[in-house]
């Protein structure tokens, strides 16, 4: 049994397949471990490999973290990035404006960015048709920004994308974090994350996004997460 981006699954879901075999061997991959798989190594219920080097040639993601009043700033940098031939991701944790959560709305966003970008701009979110998904994710190779929400954190390679936002970070965890910002370690140019987050921050929130921009070691960045949130 094979498990890819393991974190993406529930402990009952990594159990459901690892039974469907007589005593099936059971191999689970990911960039980030969550917790309680860290927990399973340490108890010695499971083994395990790292690869600890990036393909040769591959810089290190230059990440921020401000707050999102400083929108503009971020707006007038991604302009400049644009203008040098960059292509960027926008992540926002909802895709419809809520009433009730005062969050970042994908499609309020994409509606925003248009009107400074113009036709730049494509919209990809898990609500949308396959096709249409494939579409705009094509077309994006030859655009400029891509709204989306976390349905990007995994299994998408533009390696010409060096540039990514997430709004409102604070709301995200670890393990999607480190996802996302994988989007951007493609290629071989430099690459910049910028974390954006709102007031108040919470000392786990905060204690999260130090973190990101501490390191990108995966496995250091799973065992914060372990330490923030326990082992499941």
């Amino acid at each position: 049994v094979v498990i890819d981006e393991q974190h993406r699954f529930g402990v009952h879901q990594r159990l459901s397949l690892s039974s469907k075999g007589n005593k099936a061997d059971v191999l689970i991959m990911t960039a980030t471990p969550i917790p309680r798989t860290l927990v399973l190594t340490a108890y010695g219920d499971m083994e395990y490999s790292k690869i600890d080097q990036v393909p040769e040639g591959r810089k290190p993601v230059d990440t921020r973290v401000m707050p999102i009043t400083k929108m503009n700033d971020v707006i007038c940098g991604l302009q400049r990035k644009l203008a040098e031939g960059a292509r960027a991701y926008w992540v926002c944790p909802l895709v419809e404006e809520s009433e009730k959560i005062d969050l970042a709305a994908a499609e309020e966003r994409f509606e925003s960015l248009k009107k400074i970008f113009r036709n730049d701009v494509g919209l990809v979110h898990g609500k949308m048709k396959e096709k249409d998904k494939d579409a705009v994710m094509e077309q994006f190779k030859k655009g400029e920004i891509l709204v989306a929400t976390t349905v990007i954190e995994v299994g998408v390679n533009v390696p010409e994308a060096t540039v990514m936002v997430i709004e409102h970070a604070e709301r995200f965890g670890l393990a999607q974090l480190h996802q996302l910002r994988g989007r951007i370690k493609r290629g071989f140019q430099a690459s910049n994350c910028m974390l954006l987050y709102a007031y108040p921050l919470s000392e786990t929130s905060r204690s999260r996004l130090n973190t990101m921009k501490e390191t990108e070691d995966g496995f250091e960045i799973a065992e914060k997460d372990l330490e923030l949130r326990g082992g499941g």
